[in-house]
């Protein structure tokens, strides 16, 4: 929960309730707060989803006023949507996609005095994984709340074995978690006072910020599993144990391109290093880098011995990344190696064969679409073995990776860029490394079971658990005692007993807790997240049509949102609309309280442009008495054309716009950082000529200055320069490449943009704007992008630095202007009155010709009382000058 006057804000609840039922679970998250200010106050509900939960409901109190939700098709939510907008009676909400969770936010403008509360709810399977189901809560509030609790119920009537919550929120709530355990339930309670929640006596900060992890496992008495009927479904889980693990034939498939370089890099080879030394005797394996090029350790499987192993831990010790990603070579080139070893008969009939693809970006060079890299490698494939992929990073297409891993009878997994890499790669690899049983069939009897789910798997891994569900038929439910078996290429395991399904009626009956619908929605989950995966891979578009209508269908019956839906909530009157919608592609999403500099950018096309300097959905404020236009930020900060700056202010929703009307060959100071010794300034090129009296000036060079390296980087629209002392190397912007040197890369994308980072601490992008050569007026000039994981330190000031600190601003008394499109009002900041204009500017992120429309408060004189001091007090001698103290 963020808001724009702290102390004037209670956070009277923060509760998070989650019933798993026979893993099941069911989450509920709820927040109650009150604005005790004089003034409106902005509040942020922002909460984070389990990326495979499905949201099934969101209301909100305003003052006693109930907001319900309503799941719609899409396009017909979003046409409902634009109505109400259109009639000034819409507020907006976003769910944004982030890595292995999802945003569900909300913002409202509420007025003094206002109480408000909000409540998400979500469901979501429990998977097994490693011999463990582990439901994770992310548990935010964002302040101290007078009441917290998170409250956890478990009913399994297969039985409990063991329940553990590890320590996962921090050594500060060591001892403050309950747990009781019964045969078949568990209560896990965590109710930190106020006093318990600060970070220190003294604080008036939360420490409370992070997951709040349960970790369970259930008694396993019969070989093919357990059946649970309950209310017409049935629910099969499969998870037989005691079963040796067969060899594999497994082929590394890793990606040393240049944007591996760095930490990736270095995580990852001491990743590959402990999974091989993980390999048994009667393992197989060969390993492949590539870059722009294909490389073989080996061209050929060889056996898993010590001295084979040691070897290849030395060759990929010695890898040095650089140069582009050539994905469909390299993803050929592995399916030749293990479909010649299988034509030569070199394999084991009861082995299992697997292809790990480690990488971190999209392809390069070779074959770029990737529509016609998934049907190559599924054609070479040939569903003879499977393909997992690791994703690691941010800019990855995790889409992509999803879809060509299931494609090829695997899965994939996103490995967060961070000090972690190692211990997820390793973690992940142990989830595949023991394949128990090869091909796996589930035979159901047709007369007793319909609508059945994920019938048909491959390689069941020790430590995981196959889920089958169907309907069933309640006058035949004698057969399934005797037909229901699951046979494998080398075992043949059947069911031994049925669950009486009077027992577990009564059971769940009797519990208060328990929820009755848990074998519907289970079978709901399964069947929507099978055919989304059926329509990744649908071979003709006639079928994904198909495809699409039944998981529409789906989705509205059983009132969830699936990507092909949305939620509209709505005020009693049916007055007041949200839309709680999702970006289509997760890598356009940018986070909240994004604090960047971002002149008119390519369109989202450009796979060159990194997540964090992409647009996304954008939510709008919601208050009874006044409404707020549209805001198209995208919570990022640009500054375009002459140079024209535009300021997203993140907590309080606003734009602030000035400009800086300078000489040609002058230099602007960005940002100054003393505490990193970072500095980036630009330097200034005019027009060819005046226009109406008035010569505009660009951007026409940028320097950075990385002072602990002693390393200047000077990036004009004609090329890019590293120097180190009296070292120099230079790329033109006619290059595509890479330019390493203590730890710095620059990352040259050819006529489009170059980006420079320092390890996983800093980076920037800086992009090239081509006009016609023989244009009367204009020049080529260059924008810049600053994304806000940048650490930089307190002390960080320009003309862009100052807002990483963003300053209180209060808006009123708006009033008629000298046009009717441009309102004047009255804006207090920094102890400053200012008379500012409401107008629009452009952001040409999305349409580098005529730019898109952004609201935006102007502030006159160069945002003279909006910045500190005059704007001349940022012009600098040097292109690497600090800027001086005032």
């Amino acid at each position: 929960l963020q808001v724009e006057d702290d102390d004037k804000i209670g956070l009277y609840s923060y509760k998070v309730q989650s019933t798993i039922t026979s893993r099941l679970a069911n989450t509920l998250i709820q927040a109650k707060m009150v604005n005790n200010a004089k003034r409106p106050q902005h509040i942020v509900f922002d909460v984070q989803v389990p990326k495979g939960a499905f949201i099934d409901n969101f209301t909100m109190d305003i003052n006693g006023i109930t907001f319900t939700s309503h799941i719609r098709e899409k396009s017909e939510a979003r046409k409902m949507y634009a109505q109400a907008k259109a009639k000034g009676k819409a507020a907006g909400i976003v769910r944004s996609n982030a890595l292995d969770m999802e945003n569900f936010k909300t913002e409202v403008n509420v007025p003094p005095g206002m109480k408000i509360q909000f409540e998400l709810h979500y469901h979501e399977m429990i998977r097994r994984k490693l011999s463990s189901y582990e439901h994770v809560i992310s548990v935010k509030p964002g302040r101290l709340a007078k009441h917290m609790e998170v409250d956890v119920r478990i009913i399994e009537p297969q039985g409990l074995r063991y329940v553990h919550v590890p320590n996962s929120l921090g050594d500060h709530f060591d001892g403050m978690t309950t747990i009781s355990k019964g045969e078949k339930k568990a209560h896990i309670s965590f109710k930190p006072t106020m006093a318990q929640q600060r970070k220190c006596p003294t604080c008036s900060s939360t420490a409370v910020d992070g997951n709040f992890v349960v970790q369970y496992d259930v008694n396993r008495e019969t070989t093919g599993g357990e059946l649970e009927i309950f209310n017409g479904y049935f629910i099969h889980f499969f998870a037989p144990e005691n079963l040796d693990p067969l060899p594999k034939n497994i082929l590394f498939v890793i990606d040393v391109s240049g944007s591996m370089w760095g930490l990736k890099m270095k995580q990852t080879i001491e990743a590959m290093k402990a999974i091989l030394s993980e390999l048994r005797a009667a393992d197989q394996f060969s390993l492949i880098d590539f870059n722009h090029n294909v490389r073989c350790w080996r061209d050929n499987l060889v056996s898993a011995t010590p001295a084979q192993v040691e070897d290849a831990k030395k060759y990929i010790q010695s890898i040095h990344p650089n140069g582009g990603t050539n994905i469909n070579e390299a993803l050929l080139r592995a399916t030749f190696i293990l479909n010649e070893a299988q034509n030569l008969g070199m394999l084991d009939p009861n082995s299992v064969s697997m292809i790990v693809f480690v990488s971190d970006g999209d392809p390069t060079v070779g074959e770029l679409k990737l529509t016609t890299i998934q049907k190559n490698v599924k054609q070479s494939i040939k569903d003879e073995f499977s393909l997992f992929c690791l994703g690691i990073g941010f800019d990855v297409d995790y889409d992509f990776l999803q879809r060509i891993a299931t494609d090829n009878r695997g899965m994939a997994q996103r490995i967060f860029g961070n000090q972690e890499t190692s211990a997820q790669m390793k973690n992940f690899y142990n989830q595949v490394s023991t394949p128990l049983l090869k091909k796996i069939q589930f035979n159901y009897p047709q007369d007793s079971v319909t609508d059945v789910t994920q019938s048909s798997f491959h390689n069941y891994f020790g430590g995981s658990e196959i889920v089958v569900a169907g309907k069933v038929d309640t006058e035949n439910l004698q057969h399934l005692e005797s037909i229901v078996t699951a046979t494998a290429a080398n075992a043949e395991l059947v069911m031994e007993t049925l669950r009486d399904v009077e027992e577990l009626d009564g059971f769940m009956k009797k519990d208060r807790y328990a929820d009755p619908e848990f074998t519907r929605k289970l079978w709901a989950y399964l069947t929507v997240n099978q055919m989304m995966a059926e329509r990744n891979t649908a071979p003709t578009a006639a079928l994904k049509r198909n495809i699409t209508k039944s998981i529409l269908q789906m989705s509205l019956d059983h009132h969830i949102v699936t990507p092909f839906t949305a939620m509209l909530i709505e005020n009693p009157e049916k007055d007041e609309i949200m839309l709680a919608d999702q970006p289509k592609d997760p890598r356009k999403g940018c986070c909240s309280g994004t604090l960047g500099l971002t002149p008119n950018a390519p369109n989202n096309n450009n796979k060159g442009i990194p997540a964090w300097a992409n647009v996304t959905a954008v939510p709008v404020s919601y208050m009874p008495e006044q409404r707020s236009p549209s805001v198209h930020s995208r919570h990022i900060n640009r500054v375009d054309n002459d140079p024209h700056f535009i300021i997203h202010l993140p907590k309080s929703q606003r734009n602030i716009c000035f400009n800086i009307d300078s000489e040609p060959g002058k230099i602007l100071n960005l940002v100054s950082d003393a505490g990193t010794g970072v500095v980036v300034n630009g330097q200034l090129v005019g027009a060819k000529k005046t226009e109406s009296k008035k010569l505009n000036t660009y951007f026409g060079k940028m320097g950075f200055y990385f002072k602990s390296k002693g390393l200047k980087v000077e990036i004009t629209t004609e090329k890019i320069t590293l120097k180190d002392g009296s070292y120099s190397i230079s790329l033109s912007w006619a290059d595509t490449g890479h330019i390493i040197r203590k730890q710095l890369l620059i990352s040259v994308k050819r006529e489009s943009n170059v980006t420079i980072s320092v390890g996983e601490e800093m980076s920037f992008m800086v992009l090239l704007h081509r006009v016609w050569r023989n244009h009367p007026v204009n020049v080529d000039f260059l924008g810049i992008y600053i994304p806000p994981e940048n650490q930089f330190s307190p002390a960080a000031h320009g003309l862009i630095g100052q807002f990483a600190a963003e300053p209180e601003v209060y808006i009123h008394h708006q009033r008629p202007g000298q046009a009717p499109e441009k309102p004047q009002a009255t804006m207090e900041v920094k102890g400053n009155k200012l008379t500012v204009t409401k107008g629009l500017q452009k952001d040409y992120r999305t349409d580098r010709v005529v730019g898109t429309d952004v609201h935006c408060w102007f502030v006159h004189n160069s945002g003279k009382g909006f910045i500190d001091g005059h704007y001349k007090d940022y012009l600098v001698p040097h292109l690497y000058s600090f800027l001086k103290k005032p």
